[in-house]
């Protein structure tokens, strides 16, 4: 299938073919017919991505001091890479779709296939939609008006906020469709309505709709016409839908508004605000929230999880269907704001009248439809003519010790650190699966795979592939790395391998089956795995964790220092780990398990690898904190040493967020920020300072693909990894 993307690192606007995404559960997948361009959030994400970097950061400088601090705690070529590696990442656009639902997914109700739907979906021939953001569309509209139903929602949702009366007076700045709409629904609340704008064309519209103007181009005061307006009484109530980094907007609206007035912004404006403006009148200020309430919150958008209607009446759904229910009645016209229509394949050309090449308002695209059957293909070769590209395409990879490895998870990490680290390696890049199919897309040709996919199901079953490599959110990890390893798949999971204990049994047993007996056939040790008549079966397969700090330079360096140290060790591991909000899904119990199982085992494992001895006890104090992810942990090892990980999330971003410190024989060893080693007392060493950080990724990813190719030892033992899983979810639990 076809879709549109936006390069934000030069401002090219792509038409990509991509996978169709997958269905998610509690979401519908939609055929699209029509779609509608937002002119302003678009032609802003263009004109962001046409500016040079300077301009880039201009325009964000929450952005730059983020990576200014990078900077200064993992040094300049990582963040850099990191910079680059975002910019370089597709992003989809559009969010104003209309389509036919073309399947339901799991534990989706309220719809049936067929059904016409209005949804925040992408400009993609196929798009998933969860059901709380798709509203079906009443007989009477057409396609083309439903497309504008998501932008009359976020007009409607200001005006919701605006709270206007019948016969009150309201000014709208700026009329773009925004504004237009609002004009529109405000009249259909009763209100005289003012509009403000520069551009005669949508001063006529707001005129043909019902509204008294200004125009600011003519030199009119806004604030005088208003008082004349209002009949000297000032204004009810503003409604900003302009776009403009000036302060004016907001500032001319205090002026207007008459005692306790109300103002609302929809748009993105300045707001240095005077507080004089404010206080004299007691105006009220509120910012408005995109669609309506449910907005970006991941219980209701991507679980299902209605509002009671009871207690909220108009949800970002029901402000759909009061916008449907709009236009079927004919209250609102949306047929004058179509400025141009174009067909998919000339989207190009479309955006290039969004970036100014000529005066346009709404830009509706028009789909081709064609055979269902290719605009669901979940599997596209994207990368046949790279060099390289095509490795593993018609090679069964069980004939050969080839490391041919394909990924699920194509996200920030694996494309920004893991699947870099497998290509220098020397692995075969077989396929890379996501679930909408973009992000797939794009690691696709970047790196050489020879295929991207949606359909993950098929790549457990997939004879060009050795190995899968397991990158998704951390409550899947157990069910897939199982899935693989009864697939006869060597598996390397990130971490965590597992949330719970019960996921850690059926992994173990999975890879050390007990003899039914509790005896081995003569000749065979306990636990080892044997076929009939005492034969051994082939091993199980190939296991790793991601536990890349363990293989990072400086670590390997301190185990060889330690090599000779004959008595028991102290270690304290110290993470400035930063602050996580509590609704981010890694700090949900179900999905990432906290951030203690999801990250905190990575330092229980650099500890525990750096002992050489098994963890015999382990105990944990949490800070009372209403995330619980400030930690101390302490740990008892086998051989007397004792290990100390302080996991805290409320530290400075200013101090080293990672830092080691080695007592043993007298001497102590301090690594910090995985930069700079330093011994003490130590005779012959003194240190080993690295120009840039080094965590150890590619040195774990080389390891895994070593292992694969002459079929070695795994290069963390199985029983440590276990035992790691074990202990960080027994921690977690006594937290």
């Amino acid at each position: 299938m076809k879709q549109i993307l936006q390069n934000l690192k030069d401002g090219r606007t792509e038409l990509a073919e991509v996978p169709c995404p997958r269905v998610g559960r509690g979401a519908l997948l939609l055929r699209t017919t029509r779609s509608l361009i937002s002119a302003g959030t678009e032609r802003m994400l263009v004109d962001f991505g046409k500016a040079n970097p300077l301009a880039k950061a201009r325009q964000q400088p929450d952005k730059v001091r983020q990576v200014l601090e990078k900077v200064r705690t993992d040094g300049l070529v990582p963040t850099l890479e990191a910079v680059r590696n975002k910019l370089e990442q597709p992003l989809p656009l559009g969010y104003c779709n209309v389509g036919v639902v073309a399947e339901l997914g799991a534990g989706a109700a309220g719809f049936a296939v067929g059904d016409r739907v209005a949804s925040n979906g992408r400009h993609a021939e196929m798009a998933s939609v969860p059901v709380n953001l798709c509203a079906r569309i009443p007989d009477d509209v057409t396609d083309e008006a439903a497309a504008f139903t998501v932008i009359g929602a976020i007009a409607l949702q200001g005006i919701r906020l605006a709270a206007p009366t019948l016969g009150e007076a309201v000014v709208v700045t700026g009329l773009g469709l925004i504004g237009l709409m609002a004009v529109q629904l405000l009249r259909a609340h009763g209100c005289r309505v003012l509009g403000i704008d520069l551009d005669p064309a949508k001063l006529a519209l707001a005129r043909q709709f019902g509204a008294e103007t200004v125009d600011l181009a003519a030199g009119q005061d806004p604030v005088a016409v208003a008082e004349t307006f209002a009949r000297g009484h000032g204004v009810d109530a503003v409604i900003i839908t302009a776009a403009t980094r000036s302060n004016e907007p907001v500032h001319q609206a205090a002026l207007m508004c008459r005692q306790r007035g109300r103002i609302v912004l929809v748009g993105v404006v300045g707001l240095e605000l005077s507080r004089a403006d404010f206080y004299e009148k007691e105006l009220s200020f509120q910012v408005s929230c995109s669609y309506g309430p449910g907005r970006y919150d991941p219980l209701y958008e991507e679980q299902g999880q209605d509002y009671p209607i009871g207690f909220v009446r108009w949800t970002e759904q029901r402000n759909f269907e009061a916008v449907l229910d709009m236009l079927a009645d004919g209250r609102l016209d949306v047929a004058p704001l179509v400025s141009h229509r174009f067909a998919l394949e000339d989207a190009e050309r479309a955006y290039a009248v969004v970036g100014g090449a000529e005066p346009s308002l709404g830009i509706v695209l028009e789909y081709p439809g064609g055979e269902l059957q290719r605009l669901r293909e979940q599997t596209i070769a994207v990368a046949a003519s790279l060099p390289g590209a095509g490795a593993g395409i018609g090679v069964d990879a069980s004939t050969s010790r080839a490391a041919a490895v394909s990924f699920i998870g194509a996200g920030n990490y694996a494309t920004g650190v893991l699947i870099p680290a497998f290509k220098a390696a020397g692995a075969r890049l077989v396929a890379v699966a996501s679930s909408g199919g973009v992000s797939g897309v794009h690691a696709g040709r970047k790196f050489g795979f020879a295929r991207t996919t949606t359909d993950t199901e098929a790549l457990f079953t997939d004879p060009q592939s050795t190995a899968l490599v397991i990158t998704t959110r951390h409550d899947s990890h157990a069910r897939m790395v199982l899935q693989a390893l009864a697939a006869g798949k060597a598996v390397f999971v990130e971490k965590p391998l597992c949330l719970t204990l019960d996921e850690l049994a059926a992994i173990r047993d999975i890879l050390v089956p007990r003899p039914r007996l509790g005896v081995p056939p003569e000749g065979l040790e306990p636990g080892s795995q044997h076929g009939p008549g005492g034969q051994e079966a082939a091993p199980a397969p190939l296991l790793m964790v991601g536990f890349n700090r363990r293989f990072a330079p400086q670590v390997q360096k301190i185990k060889s220092l330690l090599a000779g140290v004959t008595g028991p060790k102290a270690l304290v591991m110290t993470v400035n780990a930063g602050a996580i909000p509590a609704e981010h899904w890694t700090q949900d119990p179900a999905v990432g398990g906290g951030r203690i199982i999801g990250e905190a085992c990575h330092f229980i494992d650099l500890l525990r690898f750096l002992v050489g001895a098994p963890i015999a006890r382990a105990e944990a104090l949490a800070m009372d904190t209403a995330t619980g992810d400030s930690v101390s942990i302490n740990l008892g090892f086998a051989d007397g040493s004792l290990g100390t990980v302080h996991y805290l999330a409320n530290g400075s971003k200013a101090f080293p967020k990672e830092r080691l410190e080695v007592f043993a024989a007298g001497r102590v060893l301090q690594l910090d920020n995985f930069r700079r080693l330093t011994g003490f007392g130590w005779p012959g060493f003194k240190a080993l300072n690295l120009w840039r950080q080094d965590k150890g990724q590619r040195a774990c990813a080389a390891a895994f693909v070593q292992a694969l190719r002459t079929g070695g030892p795994a290069p963390i033992p199985l029983e440590e990894i276990l035992e790691v899983s074990r202990v960080t979810i027994e921690v977690a639990r006594s937290c």
